[in-house]
C-alpha cells in the first residue's frame, strides 16, 4: 500500500507530485482544503486524519475520515489514531493533560498503524514546554505493539525503533510503501 503522509506544513503542497498513492494520511495542523487537493492530485482512494493543536474544532470535510480514538481497516491493515498535543496553554483545541490521554488510551484496541499528532514521550520530543510527547503512547507501544506509529507536531523527519514498533516523525510530507500484512486483520 502506497501512502502519502502530511504533517504541520501547508507549504508542502507545491512539492507534492502527482505520483499515485493509495492512502493519504494527515497527522494534523494541515488545512482540510490542502488535504483534499493533495488526495485528488495523488488519486488516493481513502483519506485518514487526526487534528493537530492548531486545527479548528470543526469536523473534517468529507471524505476525510477522522481517526481520533477510532479504528478502521483498509486493505487488511488496521489503523487507529489520536488527535492533539500536550496542554501547554490554558485554552485551545485538541490539548490534553497526560492523565486524560492515559485514561483515553487505557483500553484502545491494537492496531497495525497508529496515527497521531503528538509523539510518544521522550521520542522526538523537543526541549521546550510545547513539544512534549504523551506518556500513554509509550505504554500503548509496549502493550499493543503497533507496526508503525506516525506522528507530526515535533517538526522532525526521524525514525526510532521501539521494540517491534517504528516511530516515524513527519514534518511536511513523506511517501511510504507499507506491506499489507497485518497481525490484527479479521481474515
Amino acid at each position: 500500500m502506497r501512502l502519502l503522509i502530511l504533517a504541520d506544513d501547508d507549504a508542502v503542497e507545491r512539492q507534492i507530485t502527482e505520483e499515485p498513492a493509495d492512502l493519504l494520511i494527515s497527522c494534523g495542523d494541515i488545512a482540510d482544503e490542502l488535504i483534499l487537493r493533495s488526495a485528488s492530485r495523488i488519486k488516493a482512494a481513502s483519506i485518514l486524519a487526526v487534528k493537530g493543536n492548531h486545527d479548528s474544532s470543526g469536523s473534517f470535510e468529507p471524505p476525510i475520515i477522522d481517526l481520533h480514538l477510532r479504528q478502521l481497516e483498509i486493505a487488511g491493515i488496521v489503523f487507529g489514531g489520536f488527535a492533539g498535543a500536550w496542554r501547554y496553554k490554558p485554552r485551545g483545541n485538541y490539548l490534553f493533560e497526560q492523565d486524560e490521554v492515559a485514561a483515553l488510551m487505557d483500553h484502545f484496541p491494537e492496531v497495525d498503524v497508529f496515527v497521531a499528532h503528538n509523539s510518544p514521550r521522550h521520542i522526538h520530543d523537543r526541549d521546550d514546554d510545547v513539544h512534549l510527547g504523551f506518556d500513554a503512547f509509550v505504554g500503548y507501544i509496549e502493550r499493543a505493539k503497533p507496526r508503525l506509529l506516525i506522528h507530526g507536531h515535533q517538526h522532525v523527519n526521524d525514525e526510532t525503533q521501539i521494540g517491534q514498533t517504528t516511530v516515524m516523525g513527519v514534518y511536511g510530507f513523506k511517501r511510504l510503501e507499507l506491506d499489507v500484512r497485518s497481525k490484527h486483520s479479521r481474515e
